[in-house]
């Protein structure tokens, strides 16, 4: 083996070349099949430097290779001429070279130069490697746990990147809609500000990958300006009567709206709950016993308890989905329903508003009319509203898909959408 502290043969020494080499002899102590040792290195080949030319030459030359130049106490060595490897990857002699010094400074290989500079080797009878110069692909075995390592952490990343981007949409969406609703309906408030300072965020939205990092502060200014537009739009629609009768002030609702933890979930919009509860009748006519409908708790109960202390009541005694449950447990969909819809004083509103919000998240018509056959329109309406949540909340990729497998476990009578909303209304008062 040559000294790592001086070139080797003709070739210029640099601190990337001596360090293959030591990479090199770590990895003839190790065995790594080829196959792990090549996957590990394509999957973080992007991340280290490489680049499409460096990945095809690794591959023309690990097809030299045989399984056992890959055990312990050998090294996948490859004596290929410059001739031969150009005719298999296309590469000029000064692209091939670029190529391979790109290959050594990233640690990917190593270069073992005979005394004369030439490239040879020869095998025994059983194949096993007795001598040989060239490329040395031993650098691989020695961080193939390295670069698995390193996979996990980039797929940990960018999954982490994905929700706080769906996170971001959401509160955009939300910002957007509350501002509308506002200057559409000439609602008193600071909306004119409120516009300017959303507008400066759109702003700052990354035109390409961003780190979590970033993405994470963009994600907490967008929701610290969501809290303040959610308590001015609260205070600009809350009825008197309602602010009379509610425990906690406007002033309150915005406190704890702005010292909410921007890195953690999306903060559910504020519900308006009223003394008049619309509950879901059953009707057979409408097949509702598929989701299991029964009868609705007194009223009465449902105002005077705590929004916890009410979701186990109503558990215990199986009740019936009313709309103030459906509007509680699904928050995003509540939001987006009273911006189209106004206030919704029944079924007959939500299933309005149901069909108008239906196209949004991509479930065709005729998927609609099918639920609505099957499961009657009550029922329907309750399930489109649960799939556009759990849609919003990034739970559900193909929202017509889910709905028609919850047509067809309601022919089965497996279908239980009460359970579905009280466990996300039980979420909401955790």
């Amino acid at each position: 083996m040559s000294n790592i502290n001086k070139p080797s043969g003709w070739r210029k020494a640099s601190a990337g070349l001596a360090t293959a080499e030591q990479l090199a002899q770590a990895g003839e102590r190790v065995a790594v099949p080829k196959t792990r040792a090549f996957v590990a290195v394509k999957r973080v080949g992007a991340h280290i430097g490489l680049k499409a030319g460096d990945m095809m030459l690794l591959d023309t030359l690990g097809a030299f290779t045989r399984a056992q130049d890959w055990e312990e106490g050998r090294r996948p060595i490859v004596w290929a001429s410059n001739a031969y490897l150009m005719e298999q990857t296309g590469f000029s002699l000064s692209a091939l070279k670029r190529h391979a010094r790109r290959l050594a400074e990233a640690g990917a290989i190593a270069f073992q130069d005979s005394p004369n500079g030439k490239r040879w080797g020869r095998r025994n009878a059983d194949g096993v490697i007795i001598e040989a110069y060239g490329f040395d692909l031993s650098p691989l075995s020695a961080r193939v746990e390295e670069f698995e390592q390193l996979h996990a952490e980039l797929q940990a990343e960018r999954a982490l990147c994905q929700r706080l981007k769906r996170q971001i949409t959401v509160a955009r969406r939300m910002i957007r809609a509350r501002i509308e609703a506002a200057t559409s309906g000439a609602l008193r408030g600071p909306w004119a500000q409120f516009t300017g300072a959303f507008e400066d965020l759109l702003g700052r939205l990354p035109r390409r990958n961003e780190a979590s990092e970033r993405l994470m502060r963009l994600l907490t200014w967008f929701k610290e300006l969501q809290g303040r537009v959610e308590a001015a739009y609260l205070k600009a629609t809350q009825p008197a009567e309602v602010v009379d009768n509610t425990s906690e002030s406007t002033e309150q609702v915005s406190i704890k709206t702005q010292d909410m933890d921007p890195s953690g979930a999306i903060s559910d919009p504020h519900i308006l709950i009223t003394n008049q509860l619309i509950p879901v009748t059953c009707n057979s006519s409408e097949k509702e016993d598929a989701a299991g409908v029964v009868p609705n708790a007194p009223p009465e109960e449902q105002v005077d308890r705590g929004l916890e202390d009410w979701v186990a009541g109503v558990r215990k005694k199986r009740a019936a989905l009313d709309l103030p449950v459906v509007m509680q447990a699904c928050p995003e969909f509540a939001s987006w329903a009273r911006n189209m819809g106004g206030y919704l004083k029944d079924w007959g509103d939500l299933h309005r508003v149901a069909g108008q919000l239906r196209p949004m998240i991509g479930i065709s018509e005729h998927a609609w009319n099918v639920a609505q056959e099957q499961l009657g329109t009550q029922v329907a309406t309750a399930a489109l509203v649960l799939v556009f949540e759990k849609h919003s909340a990034g739970e559900v990729v193909s929202p017509g898909g889910y709905l028609r497998g919850m047509v067809e476990k309601a022919g089965a009578g497996e279908l239980h959408l009460e359970r579905s909303f009280f466990g996300r209304l039980s979420g909401v008062a955790a």
